[in-house]
């Protein structure tokens, strides 16, 4: 059999087909580069700790200067819709090829922007100590690592270039994206590389990932305690700052300085620290950059050819760190002041910040000044009008900077076997409709501010929920929507209870649009009537919502007898049993069953909780629990075959899913009805379970232990809270995310209807609900 041609990375150069100018224009597109060059004469030292966060922050005229003319210019972006302007200057980047093309000549695993921005900056300077190089042992750390690309970047240069190390060690922190009290704004919610790495990431103690604490700061030392020292430190921290983008530098400044203290605290002697920055004008910047200059023998700040020239990103690249114990008293005063509130002082006094530092560092950002003005004023040329010239132009260097990626980097092709991921081992990632949802924004920065100043009045007259309202189902919803049941294949003895700080509230779920569950929670927060606050629903509101048809008795019947008819249409040994149905806090539903040949028993609810105003959805740990111990009722009581309805609020967050999940494994087929109810919160929806089998004893017993700690953890009013006791790895396989996805989507867009039933008679606006 003929196997299918490796593509070589020689037949994709082809530099000579290029002529000269096109060259050198595409070669300054690797040459942003600026040195800091230590003046001979006087050594840059560090203040005196005493004299560290005694001072207000104080600017530099002359930067601010630089900031104001580069925000001028971005100003004329604020009447552009982001996509349109976001498809442009992704076709107007000259290294707008290099991704696809890179990933197809040397089979780069989780090939992308930042792949590629690694791939460059590692190829570009001596990160890697020679300490390492002579020991054959290499330890990295990556700090805000998500979705990993760093980390396969690096593994893809030690292992095609045959770099001699018998042994790479890796570590790496992010938010986490499973944390249900993390926000998606300062998240990247790509985890098809983490979930199958999980073991070597550190999310803290809080299960947050949330590095800017000083517990994770403490806990990470200890995670990485065998490892004997750590030669490389990345850190590619960001977050979402759409909603003021020329404020960005002083909004990220706190998180640069949690990433720079981290790495000072866990870098060995001679060790490399990449971080990412931006624009480089304000005086928490120039503190921070005095101090690497202070702590490393070289610092570099580079603009990869990958990175958008565009936008104002940098990658400071330190090199030779002169080790813990010449800064141990500075870094001791560093760590108390460690934590997002670092931004309300100053790291040096203005004065300490010697004059030859601020001339090379203006001449720095005079330079990445000059080039990103240049490239959106070329952006905004070619937005307005392009020729075929201007077109034909841009291909040509289009194609010419993949050419000139390959050659320069001498990239090579690395076998599928030597990725990190194997094959073979690769698991799911999170839903792929997050991908299709996620960070949807069409409209311009103006409509946006214009958005935020709207009072929540404003929003419901203006009708801001409206695009999901209408999408809200009419009838019986999850109709057809079937989960078929897995096999008992349940490895508890693997699993673990992960306890971490209680939620505050849920804002982020792999479970459902995220978009949806942010709209929901504020209409939860912002609603002020008392009939939402208090769960209650009067008859006016129940009356006015005509288009909701509640899912009477008669019919949920109705769909539990298709549940079971479609158990026994699988059914093998050929004779039909009698079926037993435990009904959940439903006594009038029990009661109609009861008159079928369906046996049936009623679970009443042991502890009463309330079903208002609330953010953490099914988060509280009390509903948990009580989730928890009518599934350990049910497995007492039902027979093989039997079935169970079941109310459920939400599915937001992993503890929830986990006992789906047991209920997957235990029942042959399940569906949900939605809605059941008018009420604005609570349970409005059921789960109809058919086809049951008893699950294998430890199973049973994994359960009852964590129904023990969970009492132990309620009864003594622990802050702390069980978030997960099946695996996320276990969790994302199979079709049960797409189940979950339909189930809390039905949820949150009948909520947004009923409460927006309430804001209208509020208001007195019926035109929009």
């Amino acid at each position: 059999m003929n196997k299918r041609k490796r593509p070589r990375v020689e037949e994709s150069i082809g530099m000579e087909m290029f002529t000269s100018d096109v060259l050198a224009e595409t070669s300054c597109l690797f040459e942003k580069k600026f040195s800091y060059r230590k003046p001979q004469c006087q050594v840059w030292q560090l203040p005196e700790s005493t004299d560290l966060f005694t001072s207000d922050h104080k600017e530099f005229e002359t930067l601010l200067d630089l900031k104001e003319s580069l925000n001028k210019i971005k100003n004329l972006l604020s009447d552009k819709k982001l996509d349109e302007w976001h498809r442009h200057t992704s076709f107007t980047n000259k290294a707008g090829k290099i991704i696809p093309e890179v990933k197809k000549a040397v089979n780069a695993e989780l090939c992308t922007q930042a792949w590629c921005k690694f791939q460059e900056i590692v190829c570009s300077f001596q990160l890697l100590p020679k300490e390492a190089l002579w020991n054959r042992e290499l330890n990295s750390v990556h700090l805000c690592e998500a979705p990993g690309a760093f980390i396969a970047s690096l593994n893809h240069y030690l292992k095609s270039q045959n770099v001699p190390y018998w042994d790479w060690n890796w570590v790496a922190n992010t938010l986490n994206p499973y944390h249900e009290a993390n926000d998606t704004l300062f998240m990247i919610m790509d985890d098809r590389f983490i979930i199958n790495t999980l073991p070597w990431w550190y999310f803290g103690p809080e299960n947050t990932g949330d590095i800017m604490t000083l517990k994770h700061l403490t806990g990470l030392q200890q995670f990485i305690s065998n490892m004997s020292t750590v030669h490389l430190v990345t850190a590619d921290g960001s977050f979402d700052c759409q909603g003021n983008p020329g404020e960005q530098e002083a909004l990220v400044a706190p998180l640069h300085y949690c990433e720079t203290v981290t790495a000072l605290m866990i870098l060995g002697k001679g060790g490399s620290f990449v971080l990412k920055m931006f624009t480089l004008y304000e005086h928490s910047s120039v503190n921070l950059l005095f101090l690497l200059n202070c702590c490393f023998k070289e610092v570099h700040i580079f603009k990869p050819s990958t990175s958008k020239s565009g936008n104002s990103e940098v990658y400071v690249v330190c090199l030779e760190y002169i080790g813990r114990d010449a800064l141990h008293s500075s870094l001791t005063k560093m760590v108390q002041n460690f934590g997002s509130e670092i931004a309300d002082r100053a790291l040096f006094p203005h004065h300490m910040i010697p004059e030859s530092f601020l001339k090379v560092h203006k001449q720095c950002c005079s330079f990445f000044h000059k080039h990103q003005i240049e490239t959106i004023n070329e952006n905004l040329r070619l937005f307005e009008h392009m020729t075929e010239e201007d077109l034909a132009r841009l291909n040509t260097l289009r194609d010419c900077a993949v050419a000139y990626f390959l050659q320069k980097y001498n990239l090579k092709y690395l076998c599928r076997k030597d990725w990190l991921v194997k094959k073979s081992h690769a698991g799911c990632s999170v839903n792929a409709r997050w991908f299709g949802n996620r960070n949807k924004c069409s409209d311009t920065y103006n409509e946006r501010k214009h958005l935020e100043t709207l009072s929540w009045d404003d929003k419901v007259v203006n009708g801001y929920f409206s695009p999901w309202v209408k999408e809200h189902a009419i009838g019986n919803v999850g109709k057809g929507c079937i989960l078929e049941g897995l096999s008992h294949d349940l490895k508890c003895d693997e699993w673990d209870i992960l306890e971490g700080k209680k939620l505050p509230e849920v804002k982020c779920s792999l479970f459902c649009d995220g978009k949806l569950l942010k709209n929901l929670n504020e209409a939860i927060e912002k609603s002020s009537t008392h009939q939402l606050k208090t769960g209650s629903s009067p008859d006016s509101i129940q009356q006015s919502c005509l288009p909701c048809h509640v899912l009477t008795d008669d019919l949920l019947l109705g769909e539990l007898l298709h549940v079971i008819k479609c158990n026994q249409a699988v059914e093998t040994d050929g004779c039909e049993k009698q079926v037993k149905c435990l009904v959940v806090d439903n006594p009038s539903l029990c009661k109609l069953i009861s008159q079928t040949s369906i046996e049936v028993t009623l679970l009443q609810s042991t502890t009463f909780f309330p079903s208002g105003y609330s953010l953490l959805h099914d988060g509280e740990p009390r509903y948990q629990q009580q989730l928890l111990k009518w599934i350990l009722s049910a497995l007492v009581e039902l027979q093989s075959g039997d079935a169970l309805i079941l109310p459920i609020m939400s599915c937001f967050t992993r503890f929830t899913t986990g006992l789906l999940f047991i209920l997957h494994h235990c029942f042959r087929f399940i569906t949900f009805a939605c809605p059941t109810s008018l009420q604005p919160l609570g349970n409005i929806a059921v789960l109809l379970c058919s086809g049951f089998r008893c699950p294998p004893g430890p199973v049973r017993h994994y359960l009852h232990e964590l129904d023990d700690l969970m009492s132990t953890l309620l009864d003594s009013e622990s802050p702390r809270q069980i978030l997960e006791f099946v695996p996320m790895e276990t969790l994302l396989k199979g079709r049960l995310v797409d189940f979950l996805w339909d189930l809390n989507s039905a949820i949150i867009k009948q909520r947004l209807h009923l409460i927006g039933q309430i804001e209208q008679l509020r208001t007195k606006d019926k035109s929009l609900f």
